[in-house]
C-alpha cells in the first residue's frame, strides 16, 4: 500500500456512514446472534481456532453477516479476499483463485474468499467457484439475504456449513446505540448527545431488528440537530420520528418473506384465528403484495380447508374477489378483509382431499371396467346390453337406491369421509347410512394398503456411517432407550449440550447429530472411558468432536470451571448418572448452576428396586422350597436396605424431590421394558465374583445365606441359563426438567 492508498483508506474510514464505522472488529464487540457465536458455539470456536471451513451466512439485512466476515478477516492467518457479487464477475473470481493458488503453492497459506450477496452470482459464476472449493484452494464465505437452498448452487451449499442469522432483539439494538454513544473514535463518544427514552423506543420499534437502519436514523438525527445552549444534542420523539418515518418491512415477492408470510396467513385462516389472519393480511398489503395473489390463495383454501363444511365459502370469496376487481385499492381492502374474516370464522373440513385418494387409486390400481348398468346405452344397448339394469334414483323414495357405482375391484373403497363440521355435519349421518346400505347390498369389504416407507440419505455419509457403527455396538435395547430420551428433548442445531455420564458415548453421538452448529461436552466418570471416547472421535474433524472430560460427578462443576469456564448449557442429558449418587440434592443444585436460564434436563435412570430379579429366571421346582424361599428373601433384602448402596437403594421420588428443590419443574414417566439378554459364562462369573471394588450379587447373598447355599444357587443359574437367551425386565424412568429459577452466580 502506497501513501495515496493509505490516505484514501483513512478518508473512507472518517467519511464512511456511521453504520459502516461502527462495525464490530472482534467477537467481543459483536452484539447479538448468541445462538451461533456465543461461548462454546461451533462458529466461535472455529473463528478463535482459525480452523474455518466453507461457510454461508444467511439472514435479513443488518444482522451482522458482513461484519462476521470482517471479524474473520481480522482474526485469521489465512489470506483474505473480499468481493461483492453485484460488482464482480468471473474475471474477479479467476484473479482471486490465481492468487490463492500462488500463496498455497509458494507459502502454504490458505485463502478465504468472501463473497457478499453471493446469491447475485449467476449459475456460471457459482460453478466457477465449485472446483476450487472442492479441492481446498479457497475457503468460501458467502453472505446472502435469500434462502441459500433456492438461490445458491446446490453443490456449493452441500460443501458449506450454513448459519442463519436472526433479526436483532430490542435489547441488542439498545446495546448498539449505547456502544455508539460511548465510542469516541468511531461513534459519538466525543459528542454530548441525549436521547429521550421514547425516542429510542421508537427507533428500536421501527428498525425492526436491523442495526444498520437504527444507526442510519441515529446519524441523521445527530448530524441534523443543532446543539442546545449547553452544547448537547437533544433527540426527542419528534426528531426520532422524522429521522425514520416508516418501518422497513422485510418482504421480497420471490423470496422467503413472501412465501413465509403467505404461509402464516393461510395457516391462520385454517386455524380459525381471525386476529392473526388480519395481521398477516395487513402485513402483506403494507409490503405491496398483489391482492389478486391473496385472493387466489383464499379461493384454494375455501375448497381445500372449508369445503362442504360451508359451501358458501367459495361463493363469498369469489364475490369479494370480483368486487375488488371493480373498485381496486385502497377501498378494495374491505372485500379483502371480509373474505379473510369469513374463511377464518367458517367451520373447517378438508374432506375434499378424498379426491386425491381417488386419484392415487387411479394411478396405482388396475383400471377397472365401468359397471355395465352405468355404461352409455344410447349407442349399443341392443347389441351389447350396455346400460341394462340401471336403477333410476328418482324412481325411488328419497331419490336414492343402492346399486354398484365403483368398478368391481374397488367396491368398498372409501374416498370421502364427511366431517362433523357445519353443513357437512348435517349430511354426515345420511352419507354414512347410504354407504352402509351400499356396502351391504354389494357385500364387499374395505381395501387397505400399507403406507410406503421413505428413506433419506444424510449429507455427510462418511460421518453418519461412522456414528452408526459406534452406536450399533450398544445394541437394540440401548438404541431404544436413546431414541426415547431424545424424543423428550427439543434440541436445536445451535444448542450446547452436556452428557453427564457419557460412558460408552451412546447419548453423545446422537447429540452430535442434532446440534451440528452447537457443541457437545461429554463428561465421563473414569479416565479410561474418556480416552476411549477420544479415540472413537478420531474419525471426526477437530471442531466436530465432543469435548471430553473425566472425573467424579461431585467434581463436575470444578472440572468444567477449568475447561469450559464461559459455557452454560442449553441441555444436560444423561443415562444412569444421578441415581447412584448418595447426595442427590447437591448434584441437582450443581446441575442447575451449569444451565442457561430456563435450561433443560433430559435424563433416563434404571430403577433397580423395580427391575429384574434373578430368582424369577429359575423355575420354582428346580430348588428345594426352603432354599428358594431363603433366596427370594435374600435377594429382596439387597434392594430393601436403607442407607446402603446408593446404586441400588433409592426410589425415583428421591431424585424428583431433589430436582424440585433445585428449582426444576419436573416430569417423569416410568416404563417397564423387556429385552433379550444372552447369558454368558462370563456374565455369571461377574455376578458371583469376589474381591472386586463393588460388592457382587454373590457377596450380597452371602450376607444372608451360607456359602453352600450360594453355591447351589450359582449351579442352578449356570445349568438353566448359561448360553441361553432370557427376557430381562427393567424399570426405566425418563425425566425431563426445566429450570424455572436460575441459580447460577454467573452474569450472562
Amino acid at each position: 500500500m502506497d501513501l495515496f492508498e493509505h490516505r484514501l483508506q483513512q478518508i473512507n474510514i472518517t467519511d464512511a456512514p456511521l453504520a459502516a464505522r461502527m462495525r464490530p472488529r472482534t467477537l467481543d464487540e459483536f452484539i447479538g446472534q448468541e445462538a451461533i457465536v456465543g461461548p462454546g458455539r461451533l462458529l466461535r470456536r472455529a473463528i478463535q481456532a482459525d480452523r474455518l471451513s466453507s461457510l454461508i451466512f444467511y439472514g435479513p439485512p443488518g444482522t451482522g453477516k458482513t461484519t462476521l466476515a470482517q471479524i474473520i478477516a481480522n482474526t485469521t492467518q489465512a489470506h483474505f479476499v473480499a468481493i461483492n457479487a453485484v460488482l464482480a464477475g468471473v474475471k474477479e473470481i479467476r484473479e482471486a483463485i490465481a492468487t490463492a493458488k500462488e500463496r498455497r503453492g509458494h507459502y502454504g497459506q490458505r485463502s478465504i474468499l468472501f463473497v457478499d450477496e453471493v446469491h447475485r452470482f449467476n449459475k456460471a459464476q457459482q460453478d466457477a467457484l465449485l472446483p476450487w472449493v472442492e479441492n481446498g484452494t479457497i475457503i468460501l464465505i458467502g453472505a446472502t439475504t435469500e434462502n441459500p437452498f433456492f438461490e445458491v448452487n446446490k453443490a456449493l451449499v452441500s460443501r458449506s456449513r450454513l448459519f442463519q442469522l436472526k433479526s436483532l432483539s430490542a435489547d441488542h439494538l439498545r446495546q448498539v446505540v449505547q456502544q455508539t454513544l460511548k465510542d469516541e473514535v468511531r461513534g459519538y463518544g466525543d459528542h454530548p448527545v441525549q436521547i429521550a427514552p421514547e425516542a429510542l423506543d421508537h427507533w428500536v420499534n421501527i428498525a425492526n431488528g436491523d442495526a444498520r437502519s437504527l444507526l442510519n436514523a441515529l446519524e441523521l438525527a445527530v448530524e441534523t440537530t443543532p446543539p442546545d445552549r449547553e452544547g448537547v444534542v437533544q433527540i426527542d420523539l419528534n426528531i426520532a420520528e422524522a429521522s425514520i418515518q416508516k418501518r422497513a418491512v422485510l418482504y421480497d415477492k420471490e423470496g422467503d418473506a413472501h412465501f413465509d408470510t403467505i404461509s402464516a396467513f393461510i395457516k391462520s385462516l385454517r386455524g380459525s384465528d381471525p386476529d392473526a389472519a388480519l395481521y398477516w393480511l395487513a402485513r402483506m398489503i403494507y409490503a405491496g403484495e398483489d391482492p389478486r395473489f391473496i385472493f387466489r390463495r383464499m379461493l384454494i383454501l375455501a375448497s381445500e380447508d372449508v369445503g362442504l363444511a360451508d359451501p358458501q365459502a367459495v361463493v363469498v370469496v369469489n364475490g369479494c374477489a370480483q368486487a375488488f376487481d371493480r373498485i381496486g385499492l385502497p377501498e378494495g381492502q374491505y372485500p379483502l378483509a371480509q373474505a379473510a374474516l369469513y374463511l377464518a370464522t367458517a367451520p373447517k373440513s378438508n374432506r375434499v382431499l378424498g379426491y386425491f385418494d381417488a386419484l392415487a387409486a387411479v394411478e396405482k390400481e388396475r383400471e377397472g371396467e365401468v359397471p355395465n348398468p352405468l355404461k352409455d346405452g344410447n349407442r349399443d344397448k341392443e347389441e351389447f346390453g350396455h346400460g341394462a339394469g340401471y336403477a333410476y334414483p328418482h324412481a325411488y323414495r328419497e331419490h336414492w337406491v343402492a346399486q354398484q357405482y365403483l368398478p368391481s375391484d374397488l367396491q368398498g373403497q372409501v374416498f370421502y369421509q364427511p366431517s362433523n363440521q357445519g353443513y357437512e355435519g348435517q349430511i354426515r349421518t345420511q352419507t354414512a347410512r347410504r354407504r352402509e346400505a351400499q356396502l351391504a347390498a354389494i357385500r364387499e369389504g374395505e381395501n387397505a394398503t400399507a403406507p410406503e416407507i421413505l428413506s433419506h440419505s444424510p449429507k455427510n455419509a462418511a460421518q453418519e456411517r461412522w456414528l452408526q457403527r459406534t452406536l450399533s455396538q450398544a445394541g437394540n435395547y440401548l438404541g431404544q432407550v436413546r431414541d426415547r430420551l431424545f424424543a423428550n428433548t427439543q434440541l436445536q442445531r445451535h444448542h450446547v449440550v452436556l452428557d453427564v455420564n457419557a460412558g460408552s458415548g451412546l447419548l453423545t453421538w446422537e447429540a452430535l447429530r442434532q446440534v451440528p452448529e452447537g457443541g457437545v461436552y461429554a463428561y465421563t466418570q473414569t479416565e479410561p472411558e474418556a480416552i476411549a471416547l477420544r479415540e472413537q472421535s478420531q474419525g471426526m474433524s477437530l471442531l466436530q468432536r465432543p469435548i471430553v472430560m473425566a472425573g467424579a460427578i461431585a467434581q463436575m462443576d470444578e472440572i468444567l470451571a477449568t475447561q469450559a469456564s464461559e459455557v452454560q448449557f442449553d441441555w444436560i442429558i444423561g443415562r444412569n448418572g444421578l441415581g447412584a449418587e448418595a447426595d442427590k440434592a447437591a448434584i441437582s443444585s450443581q446441575l442447575a448452576t451449569l444451565l442457561q436460564p430456563h435450561g433443560h434436563l433430559a435424563l433416563t435412570e434404571t430403577l433397580p428396586r423395580q427391575s429384574q430379579r434373578l430368582y424369577d429366571l429359575i423355575p420354582a421346582d428346580m430348588l428345594a422350597a426352603k432354599l428358594r424361599k431363603q433366596w427370594v428373601k435374600a435377594e429382596e433384602k439387597i434392594y430393601a436396605i436403607k442407607g446402603g448402596d446408593p446404586l441400588l437403594n433409592w426410589e425415583i421420588d428421591e431424585l424428583l424431590n431433589a430436582l424440585q428443590l433445585a428449582k426444576f419443574k419436573t416430569h417423569c414417566a416410568v416404563e417397564q421394558v423387556a429385552h433379550d439378554l444372552y447369558i454368558t459364562p462370563q456374565l455369571i462369573e461377574r455376578w458371583f465374583a469376589s474381591g472386586t471394588e463393588r460388592l457382587s450379587y454373590g457377596d450380597r447373598l452371602l450376607q444372608t445365606l451360607s456359602p453352600q447355599d450360594v453355591e447351589k444357587i450359582r449351579e442352578q443359574l449356570t445349568q438353566q441359563l448359561c448360553r441361553q437367551t432370557v427376557q430381562w425386565c427393567r424399570a426405566i424412568a425418563y425425566i425431563t426438567a426445566s429450570l424455572v429459577e436460575h441459580t447460577s452466580n454467573s452474569v450472562s
